[in-house]
This record gives C-alpha cells, structure tokens and sequence, in this order.
C-alpha cells in the first residue's frame, strides 16, 4: 500500500511553518548535514566508481513527482521476439560513492531514510549526491544496478537477473504528463507498454490474492483564514510504476533466498481471533459488505479508497491485522516466515537506496548473488543489525505527524462544535474501554475521543471537539468527547 502524503499549498505552509518546525523538532530531525559529511560527499563526487559493463544505449526514462531530483529508478519496456516482455530497471548505485565505514555511511545510519515533510523533504544523503551524480537525471552517465526481468505474454516473470552497469536516462517525465500521454493514445511504445505490462502485473497480483491500494494523498489549502483539506487520488499510472517496484522486490527476494543470505521485508496476517472479529466489526460497521470466505485482500483490492468510509477502514484494518518487520538469514539459515501478506510472496526492499538505507545493502546482495560470488563482507557485517536500525526509522511517524498536523488546522476554529462520527478503534484490549478512535463523516478526520461510559466499536456516535491545536506538543493535537 503507497504511504500517503500531505500535500500543502504555500499559503498554509506559510501559516504552519511553527507547527511544522515544532514538529521536525519533536522528531530529532537532523535538518543539516555536519561539515565532516558534506566533505566526503564532495570528495565522493570527484570519484565514484563507475562499472566496465557500458547500458548507455538504453534509452532509459524516469517517472517521478516533476520537483523531484533524487531519482532512484529509471526503466525501458519492449516486447520480446515470439511474445512476452523485457523491463529494464535500473537503480542508483548508492554505494559506487559510500564507502563502507565512510561520514556518509555513519550518517545514512543515523537518518534511516528520507523524511518527507509537506513544507520540505529531510534526505538521507547530502544533496550534492543524492540530487546529482547517484541520481538517474536524464543527460548524465551515472552508475546503475541495472535489472532485467524477462515476462510472458500474460505478465509472469520468466526470469530476473542484475548487475552493474554504466546507464543514461534520456527523459524525466512526471505522472501526469505520463497518464495524458498513455490516455491519448501519444506515448511512444516503451512508455506505452507501461499501462499494458502494469495491468498484467496488477492481473498477476489478483491471482495470487495480494493487495495493492493507493490511498488518495491529502492536500491542505488556505482561503480566506480557513484552511481547507481535499483529496487527490492516485493515477492509474502510479499503480503500474508500482508494479514494476513490486516486481523487482520480488525477484530480489527470490534470488536472496536462492543464494541463502539476504533480508526480506517479511509481514504476518494477524491471527488473533479477537482482533479478527474487532476487523470485520469495523467494517460492517461503516457499510462495507464483507461476505463470509471473501479473503481480505479480495475485500481490499475490491474498495475504493477516494471513500471516505472505504479510507477509514483501509486506514485502521491494515494497522491492526497486517505487521511488518525486516528477517536477516545467512548460510542458507532461512527463517520460519518468509512471505510479505499484503504482497502474497516473499518481498524485500531494494529500489530506493536514494532515500532508504536498506536498499543498499539488498541490491550488493542481489549483485553478488547473480555473479556466483559471496557478498562484501562489509554487507555482511551489518546484516544483522539491519533489521534493528530500520526499525529505528521515523518515515511513517512523519507521515502520520503531519496528517495530524493539517487536520489540527482544518478544525482549529471549530473547538466546541459537535460532529457525527464512528467509532473505529476501541483501547479496551488496555483496560480503557473509555477511549478510543472517532472517525467523523465530514471532514473526513480522525481523533481520539473520551467517553464517560464505555466505548462501542463501530458505534454511531455524536463527538464534540475539545482540542485542535496544531502546536500542540505529542501525538493527540485533536480531541473529542462523545456526547
């Protein structure tokens, strides 16, 4: 499921700037990069170590926001003679410039990955890297991990392999002008075959009852001193782009547990019965026809997440039953659970090194794997703290920080005003049957609430709000007591 992001408008980044700053502090997030570090980033630039495998002719193209510089992936779809297709991924090669035991490489384990922010992006690396020579900007030979998977002529992945090389992306297109271009019928064929191999791979995912929603970003905008909050949803192009990721992580993965070492992004269905039970409550609960043998993936991938209700569900069930963690194996030692739930397969994060630090060391892996060698042994040495050290990672946390941020803004002048909400969430497993989750019907918000009597999950309740502070110090800016 693609995180989803809040977009704001100047004028409300402006308005909020304290907010925001208070909340980059209450997440000891390092806004600068120490002088040592942008050092060896300029010293790293002078001297990267580019690959004698030369895929410049590749005529590579990239599809990411239009502001966007630290380009992670670039590809190149076509048929294959007799039928079938050949996607061309390649991926930055973050450590042609960190060195192992270098300032960058203790810096990326400090900051984990990217922090993204609606009024600015926090990197993982120094700029001058991840904005220039390791980004795959169009006109510049960079070095790549260049994948090439093979599929059939319904999408199945015949074979996947990657190695090193030197690559060129020609264009930088962004989604929109992607979407236009496919829709209309003007996009040249390698571009083209990106709706074509994307619906197979969606098609693909189906069968084997994995799950893939974008949830609709939300954009804050200010007018007239009232902020106000709508949604964008995602364009179909971004779920194909999607697909070319997923399909990559998959094929990591594959070669990772051929090869016997590796790290997976593993995640488990929740198997507590009760939790199950509070699930499908919800969902009756907010009209969402959950037929009895209907999987929960078919369910997911069967709503429409620009619904209000639909979103409040998607929101709260994927928290509660699907948890996802790192597994390092060495030595053909596979662990006991190898499969990502939401995927249906085994899965492992491996195309953005740009902007997450475990991504370097999956794609040395993967490397290596292919070339009948044994792993770096710096890779191997980190292995095990890996899991660890992206658990330490605040990406998710932000997000969700600064969707309560802005949504703290959009009430803020509404403070006594009662609103008509469900209950989505109950802390009754805590021993506080009187709090819980509210989820209003418009705005399409959600706080904590507090109740003199015990809350009913999936109750119809009338909340009114107590609190909307943006600058509000912790997790609660909104609160509501049920009336």
């Amino acid at each position: 499921m693609r995180r989803r992001r809040m977009h704001m408008s100047r004028e409300a980044q402006d308005a909020l700037l304290k907010a925001l700053q208070q909340l980059r502090e209450e997440l000891k997030t390092p806004t600068e990069f120490p002088a040592h570090v942008l050092e060896a980033a300029e010293a790293a630039k002078a001297a990267p170590k580019l690959p004698d495998k030369d895929a410049t002719d590749l005529p590579l193209f990239t599809i990411d926001p239009p502001t966007s510089k630290d380009l992670d992936q670039a590809m190149h779809l076509e048929r294959r003679p007799g039928g079938g297709y050949r996607v061309y991924y390649a991926i930055a090669d973050v450590a042609a410039f960190v060195k192992p035991g270098s300032p960058l490489d203790a810096e990326a384990h400090d900051r984990i990955e990217t922090l993204y922010f609606p009024d600015l992006k926090v990197p993982l690396y120094p700029p001058s890297i991840s904005e220039g020579p390791a980004s795959l900007l169009p006109d510049q030979v960079v070095p790549a991990l260049l994948w090439q998977h093979d599929l059939d002529a319904h999408g199945g992945v015949t074979g996947s392999t990657v190695s090193r090389a030197k690559v060129r992306s020609r264009a930088k297109l962004d989604y929109q002008g992607v979407q236009q271009a496919i829709d209309a019928g003007t996009a040249e064929e390698p571009l083209a075959l990106l709706r074509e191999i994307g619906r197979l791979r969606e098609a693909v995912e189906a069968a084997r009852d994995g799950i893939s929603v974008n949830l609709p970003d939300q954009e804050v905008t200010l007018e007239d001193g009232t902020f106000r909050l709508s949604y964008v949803a995602a364009l179909p192009v971004e779920g194909w782009n999607e697909q070319i990721s997923l399909m990559t992580g998959m094929a990591a993965a594959g070669i990772m547990l051929d090869g016997g070492t590796g790290i997976l992004r593993t995640q488990q269905e929740q198997t507590d019965q009760e939790v199950v039970r509070r699930v499908h409550g919800i969902a009756k609960l907010l009209g969402i026809d959950w037929q009895p043998g209907v999987s929960y993936a078919r369910l997911v991938n069967s709503l429409d997440p620009t619904d209000q209700k639909h979103m409040a569900f998607l929101s709260e069930a994927t928290v509660m039953l699907l948890r996802a963690e790192y597994t390092t194996f060495r030595d053909h030692h596979l662990p006991e659970h190898t499969t990502h739930a939401a995927i249906a397969a085994p899965y492992t994060s491996c195309t953005a090194p740009l902007r997450r630090l475990v991504d370097r060391y999956t794609g040395e892996l993967c490397v290596a794997a292919c070339a009948g060698q044994a792993p770096p042994a710096w890779v191997l040495d980190a292995l095990s703290c890996l899991p660890c050290d992206m658990a330490r990672g605040k990406g998710r946390v932000a997000d969700r920080r600064a969707v309560d941020l802005a949504e703290a803004a959009v009430l803020k002048n509404r403070v006594n005003e009662i609103f008509n909400g469900v209950i989505i969430n109950t802390d009754a497993e805590d021993d506080k049957p009187k709090e819980g989750t509210v989820h209003l019907a418009e705005p399409a918000v959600r706080g904590r609430i507090a109740s003199g009597s015990e809350l009913v999950l999936g109750a119809n309740v009338q909340a009114e709000l107590t609190r909307a502070d943006p600058l509000f110090s912790g997790k609660n800016k909104i609160l509501f007591k049920a009336v």
